[in-house]
């Protein structure tokens, strides 16, 4: 009786010793990916009022936790019925990402510069600040998802290469998905109260000392974080989605390797690949909202 409890003690050892180094084998290779998904989070999650912050961040966090109990199930259950499925995923979700990052870009280029007037119209309506509000966070947790996505992949992919058991696979791409949500939203909630932490030192340093100058460093970083963080972010949209594009679609890797010198960085060809897609995607998109205005019938 002695022996079997011990030797169930020693395959439950076993199987988390399996867990713990198909996890840290995981989050390595997710490395970059946990990178891109917090530039491109930290960005998005700000730009609202000081009071909004927190509530919008838990908004997404949510709705990151749950975009993971979505596809975990999704995806194991889309490994055992039709593998390659998952690839079309990747790279669905590859265009959106792609979209993003480029509708950024446009938009930085060609946005019409807004008069002071219109500016103060806008910010007078509530109705539109609470649309905006909801705009940006589905905006957000949509990223995520293909974000998710790539990262879950990418961890059972290492739990494939181990030919690990299944119950070992779940449990370690179930670990590495609550990882990555802890980890990126944890770090963005320290971004966005940068500046209350540094005006809360502000006030405890009476204006004096050495936490009252951290204070203010803190508050004259933030916006300067934001906005790197806003390009980091965009970059990081193309360059996910290339990557996506490179590795998943034959043709196109294909064509990298026979027209791309081995010693340039695969970042290089993978960053125009994301623009290429993008300015298609966003062509498209331009041009079928174009078509959908002409045809959809006028309000009475």
């Amino acid at each position: 009786m002695a022996s079997g409890f011990f030797a169930i003690l020693d395959d439950i050892g076993a199987l988390m010793d399996d867990i713990a180094v198909t996890s840290k084998l995981a989050t390595k290779k997710t490395a970059g990916i946990l990178g891109d998904d917090l530039a491109v989070n930290a960005e998005k999650a700000t730009g609202f009022l000081s009071s909004r912050e927190i509530p919008v961040l838990w908004a997404i966090t949510k709705g990151s936790f749950i975009n993971k109990l979505i596809i975990l199930p999704i995806v194991f259950l889309l490994k055992w019925l039709y593998e390659p499925a998952i690839n079309y995923i990747l790279i669905l979700g590859g265009i959106y990402l792609a979209y993003e990052g480029m509708e950024k870009i446009v938009e930085f280029l060609f946005h019409r510069d807004k008069k002071g007037h219109e500016v103060v119209q806008e910010s007078t309506l509530p109705e539109e600040d609470e649309n905006s509000e909801k705009s940006k966070i589905s905006s957000a947790i949509k990223t995520d998802f293909i974000l998710s996505l790539e990262i879950v992949i990418i961890a059972l992919g290492t739990a494939l290469e181990k030919q690990h058991p299944l119950i070992t696979q779940i449990i370690s791409v179930s670990f590495v998905a609550i990882i990555a949500t802890v980890g990126v939203y944890g770090l963005v909630a320290l971004i966005v109260r940068m500046d209350d932490a540094g005006y809360f030192l502000q006030k405890k340093s009476h204006n004096k000392g050495f936490f009252n100058g951290l204070g203010q460093v803190l508050i004259k970083a933030l916006p300067i974080v934001i906005k790197v963080l806003g390009v980091v972010g965009t970059v990081a949209l193309l360059l996910v989605s290339g990557g996506i594009f490179h590795h998943y679609i034959d043709a196109v890797h294909h064509w990298v390797s026979e027209n791309i010198p081995a010693n340039v960085p695969e970042q290089v060809p993978q960053f125009g690949l994301g623009i290429v897609f993008g300015l298609v995607a966003v062509l498209l998109a331009t041009v079928g909202k174009k078509i959908f205005s002409a045809v959809k019938p006028a309000k009475k």
